[in-house]
This record gives structure tokens, sequence and C-alpha cells, in this order.
């Protein structure tokens, strides 16, 4: 299960729609979403999240066993939406389903919508459950960690000697962390794991928030805006920026990070990179099997 996303401008209004509970954006908000899938073209996060789905079937059944398996990609505020994958399930039969949030770090109460959409779906449906935060799962840990071990030795190997990382999550309105901060110590614990993994040392990194909202409350600091200013003004010529959250490209990535933060970065004076989002790729998907081991295991217990 994934946020889901508007994949043109044209789907713009239908998207705010969904995503403010059937309240109508503001002239102004449509226009600047509209703006931003213009820019970037397209977003092929539905593409990638069927991709994902397809590609975690073929690994599951590929492994044998008697239980074979059944995977459906559902989308809280675009099409498939989670209903339809469920019914998808239901109607091949599934006897069991695991529902997997597509974020490695997982809330109850910043996630509270994907229960809610498998409560009001599954009425009579096989029973769902739903899995919690994979964000130390080795696997993706791994699968993380070695994209961003690529990419330093990229960079290495073109002489870019004054390099920062920087991990970014997503921004989130304060009082909704005030209620849980554990998620932000998951975030902490994905981002230490990663880092190790990479052989980044305590200093070598640094962190930022990245994609606030468009509301009035205050959202999490430090924004990537502000780090990125701090790294030039400390000497710093390039900047590796690693999300630690998504797990694949969309309207987050495509316009926040490759589109508005290179050019914060280029107007600072720093080189811009970015790791490759996991996507549908194998170590990826393997960290996906990994998840439905877990929750198979569990449910034995």
């Amino acid at each position: 299960m994934t946020f889901g996303s508007a994949v043109t401008s044209a789907d713009v209004p239908a998207y705010l729609r969904s995503v403010r509970g059937g309240r109508e954006a503001s002239a102004e908000l449509i226009a600047e979403f509209k703006r931003r899938f213009d820019v970037i073209g397209r977003s092929p996060l539905i593409d990638i999240t069927v991709a994902q789905a397809a590609a975690l079937e073929q690994l599951l059944n590929a492994r044998g066993g008697d239980r074979p398996a059944k995977v459906a990609a559902g989308m809280l505020h675009s099409e498939p939406r989670i209903a339809r994958a469920l019914q998808d399930l239901a109607d091949a039969g599934v006897s069991e389903v695991i529902a997997i949030v597509l974020a490695p770090q997982y809330s109850p109460l910043i996630f509270t919508a994907y229960q809610a959409a498998l409560d009001a779906a599954v009425a009579d449906g096989a029973p769902v459950r739903l899995a919690g935060a994979w964000h130390s799962t080795p696997s993706w840990v791994a699968s993380l960690g070695e994209r961003v071990e690529d990419a330093l030795g990229r960079l290495a190997g073109a002489g870019r000697s004054g390099l920062a990382v920087v991990f970014t999550a997503h921004s989130l309105p304060r009082p909704v962390v005030d209620r849980d901060p554990g998620y932000m110590v998951q975030i902490d614990e994905t981002i230490t794991a990663v880092a190790a993994r990479a052989g980044l040392l305590p200093g070598q990194w640094t962190f930022a928030f990245q994609s606030a909202g468009h509301t009035p409350e205050e959202w999490l600091k430090p924004d990537l805006t502000e780090v990125l200013a701090s790294l030039a003004g400390a000497g710093n010529t390039d900047v590796l920026v690693v999300p630690v959250q998504f797990v694949a490209d969309h309207l987050e990535i495509l316009y926040d990070i490759d589109v508005a933060a290179a050019e914060q970065a280029r107007d600072a004076g720093l080189e811009f990179h970015r790791i490759d989002m996991p996507n549908a790729s194998a170590p990826f998907i393997a960290a996906l099997a990994e998840v439905v081991d877990r929750e198979l295991a569990a449910a034995q217990v």
C-alpha cells in the first residue's frame, strides 16, 4: 500500500480532493501542484508500485513452498485503491492477507488512514494483518546502504572530495510527532544503520526534513533548504541526498528533491547528487519478502 499520486497535472484536482477528505483545494494550491506535475511531466509512482507488487509475487512464488502467494498494489488516494486490491485478492481466493505500507517507518497514529481503509474494505474478506515498522529490517538496511555506497564510490572516483551527505525524511506537523515521538526514533535508527552500512562515521553526514506541507501549523525542522545553505557555508562543494522514508520515484523525489532542492543547492554553490531510489530493484523486493516472512512467523506464534 502507498499514498497514491496524481499521474499528470490533469489528475491533480481529484487527487487533492481525495487527500483533503472530499474538500476542494484552493485554486492557488491546485495551480501550484499542476505546475509541479507539468515540470516533471508524469509521476511514475503508481506504475512502480504495481511493478513492486508483481516482483514480490514472483519472488515469493519462486521460493517454492506449499502456500502460493498473490500480491496486489493498493493506493489511498488514487487507483487502484486499497479496497480494489483487497477485492482482487478475495477474488483470487486468498485465505489471509498481509498488508504492508511502503514506508519503512510506521506509526499507527501517523498512518491511521491505511488502517481505516483496510477496516472499511475487509468486513467480508479474508483476515488482514497490517505489518508494523520495517525500518531496521536487515535486507532493507542493506539495500539502501548499497545505494549510498555506490553513490559515494562514483563521486569519489570523480574526485568529489568536498562531499556532504544529507539523509532526508518527509516533514510532519510538529503536534503530530509530539503525540508519537517513537516515529522519529525509527527514522534515527534507519539512518544510523544505513550510515554504518555505508561506512559513514558520525560527523560525516547530517539530516534534514523535506516536503513540508501547505498548512499553517509548525512543521518539523531543519528544512533541507536551511541545511544546504549551512553546508555550503562550511566549505562543502558537493551534496548527496539520501531519502530514507521513500522507496520509489514520485513528486516528492522528482520535484521536491531533483528540481527544487537541486536548484537551491546550485544557488548555494553546491553540486547536487541523489541516490537512485529502490523502486522495483531486486534488493528492495528481497527486503519486502523479509517483511512478509516476519509477519508469517509472527502469525504462527
